[in-house]
């Protein structure tokens, strides 16, 4: 998702797209439906999007059932999900999911639900810019609510579409960064802040 790049070096104009995402693998379609279901006999197949259109079909991730305990290894998958939804939420710009995983206080969730938003605002859309988290430390400190999850963000270079097909805003290039993720559990975990670390 374009979470990262609202992240780097300042924040990112208002009228730009941020980065963000995750290593989760996103569940892919199962193949073909049998022949005596109604409907269609191939399933839908993903394609990323490129030069001549947006992506279509995008598996949506499945929360792991690990990422919904109260543990350290519960943070580590939560995490590894919440960077999931935001690539999900930069390929399709449906941030509904993105919404639930952070707090109302959490600024930078906002930042990058909005640039989610706008990546696909008036027919926009981008071509790379998936994030891979292949790195995931987790600060647990027992008894506490709020834990600190340091993670490696690799995100691959983005490339701005317009409705037109002409490239948009100034490409990004790749990056590679630790960011900070802090998350509290009450009954389920939530994103409270997130940020590179300098």
């Amino acid at each position: 998702m374009l979470l990262l790049s609202a992240c780097q070096g300042g924040s990112a104009p208002a009228d730009s797209p941020s980065v963000t995402g995750s290593t989760t693998a996103s569940p892919t379609s199962s193949g073909s439906v049998p022949a005596a279901s109604p409907g269609p006999t191939a399933s839908l197949v993903y394609k990323p999007a490129d030069a001549k259109g947006k992506a279509q079909n995008v598996p949506v991730p499945v929360m792991p059932e690990l990422a919904k305990e109260n543990s350290k290894a519960g943070l580590e998958a939560f995490v590894g999900y919440w960077y999931a939804v935001g690539n999900y939420a930069d390929e399709t710009g449906d941030v509904s999911g993105l919404s639930t995983l952070s707090t109302l206080e959490c600024k930078a969730c906002t930042q990058f639900r909005n640039a989610a938003l706008d990546s696909s605002k008036n027919g926009r859309w981008i071509v790379g810019g998936k994030v891979r988290t292949p790195r995931i430390e987790i600060a647990w400190n027992a008894g506490h609510t709020t834990q600190q999850a340091k993670v490696q963000v690799i995100q691959e270079a983005i490339t701005y579409y317009n409705a037109d097909g002409t490239e948009g805003r100034p490409a990004d290039p790749a990056t590679n960064d630790a960011f900070a993720v802090v998350a509290s559990f009450e009954t389920t975990w939530k994103v409270v802040d997130t940020g590179v670390i300098r």
